[in-house]
């Protein structure tokens, strides 16, 4: 079997391992170990150079204080919770329900329709930054919040339902025949019958699109400007000056910035788990 299982490998390659473990995961840690430090860093310390060294003074509280009570940065995170709750809401519901369509029911151009979702993944996104600005300006949904709810919910689905429809049709199908047979309506079937089994799934997209929106900064800055809509990615810029940039108050934007997502996946870890791995073993 390949590759060999590393409690079933030799003893010094065990703690070859065990030893190169430590320094991968510091490695990977490294940008967000030197933010978490550029955050409680005065300003001094960047215009003497004071990158990598220990803090000339700890300017935490005042870093942090200045971040919320002296900036648009409250504006930008309730501009990102305004934004990603209702990305994740409806582009779940879309994926629920057109994977149900696509898993369970037989028709012709079932698998073209589901090539279409999917195609729209393959497509590099970078190359839809006109047509989209355009289509926003001409709709009047430009530097609106709305404008970029409609986007990624469009954007997000495709993927959405490729999951959905793979986990639907894995569900035992015996269950859905039983409730035809004692005349249940197809929408009850849905609501009652597939959705309860779905919620693994429904809890391991959810942490996954709250992920990829939250988190978003392209679209962000292509489709919104200002603090009236822009998101906190795009926000966290806003201390940057025409001569001049904040790096520690960038820094402890950023850290900030990235404290729901983390607050999302441990609080949702056990469904996640449990939504990305069943199936996975018979």
């Amino acid at each position: 079997m390949f590759p060999t299982p590393v409690q079933k490998s030799s003893p010094a390659l065990r703690l070859g391992y065990q030893a190169f473990l430590p320094v991968a995961l510091i490695l990977w840690l490294l940008p967000l170990i030197a933010v978490m430090i550029f955050s409680i860093k005065p300003d001094v310390d960047f215009t003497t150079g004071n990158y990598w060294g220990w803090p000339s003074s700890f300017e935490g509280f005042t870093n942090y204080g200045r971040v919320f009570f002296e900036s648009a940065m409250p504006r930008y995170l309730l501009n990102s919770v305004l934004i990603t709750v209702p990305t994740v809401i409806g582009t779940v519901a879309l994926a629920c329900m057109t994977g149900f369509a696509l898993g369970v029911y037989k028709f012709k151009g079932n698998l073209l329709i589901f090539f279409m979702f999917i195609a729209g993944n393959f497509v590099p996104f970078q190359i839809l930054m006109v047509p989209v600005r355009d289509l926003t300006v001409d709709m009047g949904l430009y530097n609106t919040k709305t404008g970029l709810v409609l986007f990624h919910i469009a954007f997000q689905t495709g993927f959405a339902t490729l999951f959905m429809r793979n986990f639907i049709r894995a569900l035992p199908f015996p269950l859905i025949e039983a409730a035809r047979v004692e005349g249940v309506a197809e929408w009850r079937i849905f609501l009652y019958v597939v959705l309860p089994l779905m919620k693994p799934a429904i809890a391991a997209m959810a942490v996954l699109i709250f992920t990829f929106i939250w988190n978003d900064y392209f679209w962000a800055v292509v489709l919104t400007q200002g603090p009236e809509s822009q998101p906190v990615t795009a926000g966290i810029t806003s201390f940057n000056a025409q001569y001049r940039a904040a790096y520690h108050l960038m820094s402890a934007g950023s850290i900030v910035a990235a404290l729901p997502p983390v607050l999302m996946f441990f609080l949702m870890q056990k469904h996640f788990i449990a939504g990305l791995t069943l199936g996975a073993v018979k």
